[in-house]
């Protein structure tokens, strides 16, 4: 690992070395990766370079957009990961206008600040991404949604390295869009950005609706806590949150962890959890909604080790 590291930082890429991941996932636990590597994330040279020397390594790097939807080992991983979002980055300087009302963004940008530059550029459509705290590149990945809109709606293309890290691009019909899905879902392919089609809409309009659905997140979610977001998919009858309240959870905890008692569907750290916390809390809940409703959720938060 260390020639490899050392290659890294030779080749004018910014590197961390033990680098906790509790300081890069929204539920703030993880333990540290051997490295973590910083790219431009203004232009893609540098994550492909990082790949490419990963790649010959033979190393598959662990990618990391916001960390919004991770759960990470509790323990030291002998893993080199990339950071594709730099929380200083300003999307609003890299929007490129397309042709028929389409934008296009690089895969590290926070979604949000894709919804309040595609509006300030006057296109609606992304408010109920306003409030997804994830990048891009992972709403893509994961096909990421809420309050009725997702990014299969809007999406158009997306450019990519796939696992040869050839660079492709990808239309409509071949990303393969399902709840919480995508072509991309557990493949090897690096998202480097993508072009969504949206509609003309007046700015004040669109900042009402924004100003709406964040209110209604702030009222009915555990915003103030560690989380990351929704911890099991929506099931195939009812949804997961009510599931787990008529299972008599809300509030319940395992160690620093915590079903929230203001939304059942949210996990929680109350401070000091660990990932084992929450994979056991993650546990007690599927086998007594299961027990009790004769339902299997199934986990929307990745764990990474």
């Amino acid at each position: 690992m260390e020639p490899v590291i050392r290659q890294l930082k030779q080749a004018g890429l910014r590197v961390l070395e033990h680098e906790p991941l509790s300081k890069h996932t929204s539920f703030r636990i993880g333990g540290p990766v051997r490295a973590m590597v910083f790219p431009d994330i203004y232009g893609e040279a540098q994550l492909v370079l990082a790949a490419q020397i990963l790649r010959e390594a033979g190393i598959q790097p662990l990618l990391i957009g916001n960390g919004s939807n991770l759960l990470a080992a509790d323990g030291p991983m002998d893993r080199i990961a990339i950071k594709t979002h730099d929380g200083m980055s300003q999307i609003e300087h890299r929007i490129e206008r397309r042709g028929g009302n389409c934008i296009y963004a690089p895969a590290g940008m926070l979604l949000s600040r894709v919804a309040t530059a595609a509006r300030d550029l006057g296109y609606a459509g992304l408010e109920f991404a306003h409030g997804i705290p994830g990048t891009l590149g992972g709403a893509v990945y994961m096909n990421a949604g809420a309050y009725g809109g997702e990014m299969a709606q809007m999406v158009t293309q997306v450019r990519y390295l796939d696992e040869t890290l050839t660079l492709q691009t990808a239309g409509t019909a071949e990303l393969g869009f399902a709840y919480r899905h995508s072509r991309f879902s557990g493949a090897e392919d690096i998202i480097l950005g993508a072009e969504l089609h949206l509609q003309p809409g007046k700015r004040e309009e669109i900042t009402a609706k924004m100003d709406e659905l964040a209110q209604k997140r702030k009222t009915s979610q555990p915003l103030e806590w560690p989380s990351a977001g929704s911890t099991f998919k929506r099931p195939k009858e009812g949804y997961a949150a009510a599931l787990i309240e008529q299972a008599g959870l809300k509030g319940c905890a395992i160690g620093g962890a915590q079903v929230s008692e203001k939304h059942a569907g949210f996990v929680i750290n109350r401070g000091g959890a660990t990932c084992e916390d929450v994979l056991r809390l993650m546990a007690h809940i599927q086998e007594t909604v299961y027990r009790r409703a004769g339902m299997q959720l199934e986990p929307e938060v990745k764990v990474v080790s």
